[in-house]
């Protein structure tokens, strides 16, 4: 049985995920630059590792059965698994509760920097090997692996880093509010 806090907390990124997406986003690429990822570090940084996993596969979800949620056109619907960016949305739904993990019972400095870097690490592994395999099989458009990584990885890893700062200060003012140790 789900509780209705766990609920709350887990519609609320929902949500938080749909705005980001739709709110802040540019492209001057296939990968779109957007808040989503702030979003994914807050979830692992302020939820428990289920209540991150739920949020995120909910929001995946929802968009694969075409509500408009993500940041890219055609915004959803199953098809979008075929987009060379699905990659990252997969990586989200492992990032956020991989972060709630590590960050479970003592939440330290060093294990908020750990998160980041694990759930970093998650998401671009994911993110990366999945645009490389859709650009190469699913769009035929023959990209080799240094290619890859500079359309998916060295424009998008310091802004992911700063995200994953802000949402770790963020979340640090916030715990203390919720009556959970920062």
């Amino acid at each position: 049985m789900i509780s209705s806090k766990t609920l709350t907390r887990v519609a609320l990124f929902v949500a938080l995920c749909i705005v980001a997406a739709a709110t802040f986003r540019f492209s001057s690429s296939i990968i779109p630059f957007s808040l989503v990822p702030f979003v994914v570090f807050l979830a692992g940084f302020l939820l428990r590792p289920q209540e991150a996993f739920l949020s995120m596969l909910l929001y995946v979800l929802l968009g694969l059965l075409g509500l408009p949620v993500f940041a890219t056109p055609p915004f959803g619907g199953p098809a979008y698994i075929f987009r060379p960016t699905f990659g990252f949305l997969l990586g989200f739904i492992l990032s956020a509760p991989t972060i709630a993990f590590l960050q479970k019972r003592k939440r330290k400095f060093e294990k908020a920097i750990l998160g980041i870097f694990a759930g970093l690490g998650l998401l671009y592994l994911l993110g990366i090997l999945y645009f490389h395999l859709a650009m190469n099989l699913f769009l035929g458009r023959p990209t080799n692996f240094g290619d890859t990584l500079k359309m998916a990885f060295l424009p998008f890893i310091g802004p992911d880093i700063v995200k994953a700062l802000f949402a770790l200060l963020l979340a640090r003012e916030v715990l203390p509010r919720l009556g959970r140790r920062a």
